[in-house]
């Protein structure tokens, strides 16, 4: 069941012994220590998953060995255990940083469900570290824009609720951050976070990925497997994309969030879970419903606690900490460090209205770092990796103080440099391609500062 490794520290050679031999039946790797100091030099030899400590300790105490422990930066977790414990211990014990505190005599039941809560709340607390990495957003929800003020205000206060919540927004405004950011902040934490995209699940295969399936349920079962919503029991389910599930699975979905309770596919057995859904869509569902692809019911029951999560356009005065922490990021992980934004480059991020929001600012700021050779990204640098068209507030690439007729120049710049690029230098096939005469185009050129390359044969 588990190959953790475990060091157990306690005195009684009988403890240790009744301990260890209970948990090496569960797979466990255990180790055994019967003081602080033997503790310590085995922690300095070997990495652990988890410490089980007791108190009442010779020379050293449990408390103090797991104080020294914090304060070399080692963040193992730990569970505390005694024979003589108060509430005072106990309260110490997790000031310090233990994850629970057990009351000896432990039964082995008890015993293995604290381990397991305690592993599963390292294993989401790792994951959810890989998580803050990948979306370069360390999982929080960055911005002190009054729409982001606003959404972790809603946010805390949907996680200390238990109802269903739907979380709507277009593409990369980070819903999946929210979704992530309800469970962290519940009383569910400790427990399981389980995430299905359903739209990138085939519809033939969705009911098993979220109901399991028994053995010999379908070609290729070979045997019996638990689907998200077991393994969630007692924590979260995240839907991603739940605008896109298939409409038969929308019914059975709704059963099981009527009734709490599911059938394996292939199986007669009802099986209960306790799951809160976490549900997300970047489709309007209500226009959904009118054009029916999706059930008004399930609707109701999802959006029991509605969460808007903004466009970046709408806090575009986010773009400065947003692109600030991305810059830190992308050149950490790409070796530039020392890599700044001039203020004319900060001016023209924050003057771009990101269609692919807080997902393309942190792909732009990492196509800005790779593609600079020099340590200061000026205004044209970040201006020839920006995107042409669509993505620009009022048409142009709006700069703050500056006039018109710099912005139009500006504008003209990038286009005919990337004709340029496009027709390989050719000034020829460029003029004709923009509309302009040969030597209208080098006027252009030389008004604009844009250098001729080379001569075409």
């Amino acid at each position: 069941m588990s190959n953790a490794t475990v060091l157990i520290v306690d005195d009684e050679k009988n403890i240790l012994s009744t301990l260890s031999r209970a948990l090496r039946v569960e797979d466990y790797d255990v180790d055994v220590a019967g003081n602080a100091a033997i503790a310590l030099e085995k922690i300095a030899a070997k990495t652990y998953d988890l410490l089980l400590l007791d108190v009442q300790l010779p020379g050293m105490d449990g408390l103090s060995l797991l104080r020294k422990l914090r304060e070399q930066k080692n963040d193992v977790p730990a569970i505390m255990m005694s024979g003589h414990g108060t509430t005072e211990i106990a309260v110490e014990a997790t000031k310090i940083g233990a994850f629970t505190f057990l009351d000896k005599p432990i039964s082995t039941d008890h015993l293995l469900v604290a381990l397991q809560n305690c592993l599963g709340f390292q294993k989401l607390t790792a994951e959810n570290r890989e998580l803050k990495k990948r979306t370069g957003a360390e999982g929080e929800l960055l911005g002190e824009s009054r729409a982001m003020l606003d959404l972790r205000e809603r946010v805390g206060l949907a996680a200390n609720a238990n109802a269903s919540v739907l979380v709507q927004g277009e593409r990369g405004t980070g819903k999946e951050l929210v979704a992530r950011a309800i469970h962290l902040g519940s009383g569910r934490a400790r427990q399981s976070y389980e995430k299905l995209n359903c739209a990138a699940v085939p519809k033939e295969l969705i009911e098993s990925e979220l109901f399991g399936h028994e053995a010999g349920a379908f070609t290729g079962a070979t045997k019996q497997r638990k689907g998200k919503f077991e393994r969630a029991s007692g924590g979260t389910l995240f839907l991603d994309e739940v605008g896109d599930m298939p409409q038969p699975m929308q019914a059975k979905l709704l059963r099981v969030l009527q009734e709490g309770e599911l059938e394996r596919v292939g199986g007669n057995k009802l099986i209960k879970v306790d799951v809160r859904v976490v549900a997300a869509t970047n489709k309007s569902l209500p226009v959904e419903i009118e054009e029916g692809r999706f059930r008004a019911d399930l609707y109701d029951r999802l959006n029991v606690l509605p969460i808007r999560v903004p466009p970046l356009r709408e806090r575009i005065e986010d773009v400065g900490l947003l692109a600030s922490h991305f810059l830190e990021q992308v050149c950490e992980s790409n070796d530039r460090p020392g890599t700044s934004l001039s203020p004319g480059a900060m001016k023209l991020l924050s003057a771009y209205d990101y269609p692919g929001n807080v997902r393309e600012l942190r792909n732009l700021i990492e196509r800005i770092v790779i593609l600079t050779p020099s340590d200061v990204v000026t205004e044209s640098d970040a201006r020839a990796l920006l995107p042409i068209g669509g993505g620009a507030r009022s048409g142009g690439f709006y700069v703050p103080g500056k006039r018109l007729k710099e912005m139009m120049e500006a504008v003209e710049r990038d286009l005919i440099l990337r004709a340029l690029e496009f027709h390989k230098g050719h000034i020829t096939k460029t003029a004709a391609d923009l509309g302009l005469e040969r030597s209208h185009l080098y006027k252009k050129m030389k008004a604009l500062g844009i250098r001729k390359e080379k001569e075409e044969k």
